[in-house]
């Protein structure tokens, strides 16, 4: 991933680019910025711009970057991979088990030390060591402080970089040695070039995901798969319930059709965060299907659609949801998704919603 094939952040990464073309990059720096917008390939690609045997020059212009990664050289390959010797990526550690909160499971405070052990000697075979701390937010306390004596005194061979969603989470001792580079949401047609263009997905079902992803390549990336079908169909049913419900009891029985079935855990993460994960992500399906529904309602061109494909599902439905019920239907989606990001439990935020709808 190098510079020139960073999604979005043409600013941020072209001042990387010309920083490290004048050996003028601060030791140490924070990225800043919603999860899945590219903040780790900005990481990956600066490591690689250090490192590259091949780098790559260009003219000064404004849509070029003064020093690049070609991307193809054994270094990049293995940085790109996580397996070069001087580009350590340090994650927080995995779940141990089932009942732990993924957003407290910190970073092993003893990885942390043998990292800033080994950072102090001179680089194995590249020009500089890149040293990644992935949400950074995650690191203890006494990790932070560990982290602090490199910080101040960091070797001259040595980058480090902090990437997180939650700089508040960071000392603020940490945060007043790193400079920060913040990562905006990416434009939705970024998006859509994006899974189209690298990632080869068919252009209608990119528009649909790119249109749910709230500026996401990471979550546009988890939309487009096979689960957009399965969100889709999800959203449609829970409005059609909903319309069709007399009481409670019928609103209620419309969340289990909307409710993630089958959700096992991964090497990684607990069942129910992988849940928390799945119900956001039909929730931004159905933030999408209501404002197809609104545009539906108000006679706008079906070009206009984010979900092109599913028009003639949308129309009896619109009859039962006008334009102002869609918008406040749209503004409840949006209080469950903050809802679901501030680990309400899932079954509660889907029994709320289709209570409110």
């Amino acid at each position: 991933m190098a510079f020139s094939e960073v999604v979005g952040h043409r600013t941020q990464v072209r001042l990387i680019s010309s920083a490290v073309d004048r050996e003028s990059l601060p030791p140490t720096l924070l990225f800043v910025g919603p999860a899945g917008v590219g903040k780790r390939l900005v990481a990956t690609a600066l490591a690689q711009a250090f490192n590259c045997t091949a780098r790559v020059r260009s003219a000064s212009s404004r849509d070029s970057f003064p020093v690049d990664g070609c991307g193809q050289c054994s270094a990049c390959i293995r940085i790109a991979r996580g397996s070069h010797p001087d580009v350590p990526m340090v994650e927080p550690r995995v779940l141990r088990m089932e009942s732990e909160d993924p957003r407290t499971i910190p970073h092993d405070v003893d990885r942390v030390r043998e990292v800033l052990r080994e950072v102090m000697y001179r680089p194995f075979e590249g020009r500089r060591r890149v040293i990644v701390f992935n949400d950074a937010d995650r690191l203890t306390n006494a990790a932070q402080s560990a982290l602090l004596k490199m910080l101040e005194e960091p070797p001259d061979s040595l980058q480090c970089v902090l990437i997180t969603a939650r700089p508040d989470m960071l000392l603020p001792t940490v945060r007043s040695r790193c400079p920060r580079f913040t990562f905006g949401q990416l434009g939705t047609v970024e998006v859509w070039d994006a899974l189209v263009r690298v990632h080869g997905y068919d252009k209608s079902k990119a528009q649909t995901a790119a249109a749910s992803a709230g500026g996401s390549l990471g979550r546009a990336l988890l939309l487009v798969s096979e689960e957009l079908d399965v969100a889709q169909d999800a959203a449609i049913e829970l409005l059609r319930k909903v319309a069709e419900a007399t009481d409670t009891t019928g609103r209620l029985q419309a969340a289990t059709v909307f409710f993630p079935k089958n959700v096992k855990k991964t090497k990684y993460v607990s069942a129910a965060r992988v849940m928390r994960q799945k119900l956001s992500e039909h929730l931004r399906v159905l933030g999408s299907v209501l404002r197809d529904m609104t545009a539906v309602g108000s006679g706008a061109d079906k070009n206009t659609l984010a979900n092109v494909g599913l028009r003639d599902k949308l129309v009896p439905l619109v009859a039962k949801f006008e334009p102002p019920r869609c918008v406040n239907a749209g503004r409840i989606v949006d209080e469950a998704l903050k809802a679901t990001e501030r680990n309400v439990n899932p079954k509660v935020v889907a029994d709320w919603l289709v209570c409110q709808l």
